[in-house]
């Protein structure tokens, strides 16, 4: 037993010790002093205490999903207030402002928050996100990195989705976008559009009728959806495993592993149209080959952002997308990134902030 107790104090303190390292407040339980000299002491007393060989081993692998469970109960129950969502709560703090605003759309009111860093800025960005979620789903790292870039932002609720009072419907869906860059249109001198999934598809077809925009992110758009209930069920269980990704661990410096979690809730999707038949409506090839078809000085600087590992979109789909876009728009694919870590993964944000900074 004694083997035992002395195995899960070696697990706790070194797992205390690595989330202190990266700077993980969700998931440290807070002792002071805890360093890479308190593990190591603990494993010398474990091996001069255990018997040497396999059965130490044995002792602390069986010791390890204990430790595990016990360490993410205390770091837990230690930040239950942490929540990463408090960041985007209207208001008004060192770095930055947060309104929270009712825009005037060809439709109808366009929800969305507002946030200026506290410098005067002519460059803002407006960011819409993919299916299923709203403008603050898991947004606020990328906030951070935009307005640590001195550029406004702007996060809005696509119809059908978050706090729009409208269902999703097509071709109405495109006011949302259409709505926010002409607002934003008013305010400052340079706007630019970074938008996800659905979002791009979105964003897409509103600059092919005409929108114009001065910098534009396109992140893992597919260019149709094509399961069925299974393979659709399937796509999902795959997308949740790869989720379990090191290049995500850094939403825990924000807040505790159940207010992380729980930032995944959303309102879900009220919709006169499917999603699937949406994506073909919007039909991104056509879209990216009618921006292509514009004249050089028309066409924004574009940025494409696709995942390796994306079971939404396969490696074929994105093929097309580049080959659409041609020299025009630029093209990243990110190894290890799948279709839900992408957008949080911080080798995407920071591309995507480097590229609005440089063209804005």
């Amino acid at each position: 037993m004694k083997l035992f107790l002395l195995a899960v104090t070696f697990w706790l303190a070194l797992f205390e010790a690595l989330a202190r390292s990266r700077g993980l407040r969700g998931a440290s339980w807070g002792v002071q002093g805890i360093g890479p000299a308190l593990p190591l002491a603990v494993l010398f007393s474990l091996r001069r205490s255990g018997r040497p060989g396999l059965s130490t081993l044995v002792v602390s692998m069986l010791a390890l999903p204990l430790a595990l469970l016990l360490h993410i109960g205390l770091a837990t129950a230690r930040n239950w207030r942490l929540n990463p969502l408090d960041q985007l709560r209207p208001g008004s703090y060192s770095d930055r402002t947060i309104e929270r605003l009712d825009l005037p759309g060809p439709y109808g009111v366009i929800p969305a928050l507002l946030i200026t860093p506290q410098v005067p800025t002519d460059r803002a960005v407006c960011v819409v996100h993919g299916s299923g979620c709203d403008k603050t789903f898991y947004a606020w790292r990328l906030v951070d990195g935009l307005i640590g870039s001195s550029m406004a932002v702007l996060l809005i609720d696509l119809d059908g989705h978050g706090e729009s009072p409208r269902p999703q419907a097509h071709p109405q869906i495109l006011g949302g976008v259409t709505g926010a860059v002409g607002w934003l249109r008013a305010r400052f001198q340079r706007v630019g559009l970074l938008a996800m999934s659905l979002g791009g598809a979105v964003a897409a077809q509103a600059i092919a009728e005409g929108l114009a925009v001065d910098a534009l992110v396109i992140e893992e758009s597919p260019p149709e959806l094509r399961l069925d209930q299974a393979g659709y069920r399937r796509v999902q269980r795959q997308e949740a495993v790869r989720l379990l990704n090191p290049a995500v661990l850094h939403l825990l410096a924000d807040g505790s592993l159940l207010n992380v979690a729980q930032a995944w809730r959303t309102s879900g999707i009220r919709a006169t149209i499917g999603t699937w038949d949406l994506f073909d409506a919007l039909d991104l090839l056509g879209s990216l080959g009618q921006i292509s078809a514009q004249p050089a000085e028309q066409r924004p600087p574009t940025l494409l952002i696709y995942a390796a590992n994306d079971m939404i979109v396969p490696r074929a789909q994105m093929e097309r997308v580049r080959a659409v876009a041609g020299d025009w728009a630029h093209f990243e694919l990110l190894s290890g990134a799948s279709h839900l870590s992408l957008p949080i993964d911080m080798r995407a944000i920071r591309l995507a902030t480097d590229w609005l900074s440089k063209h804005l």
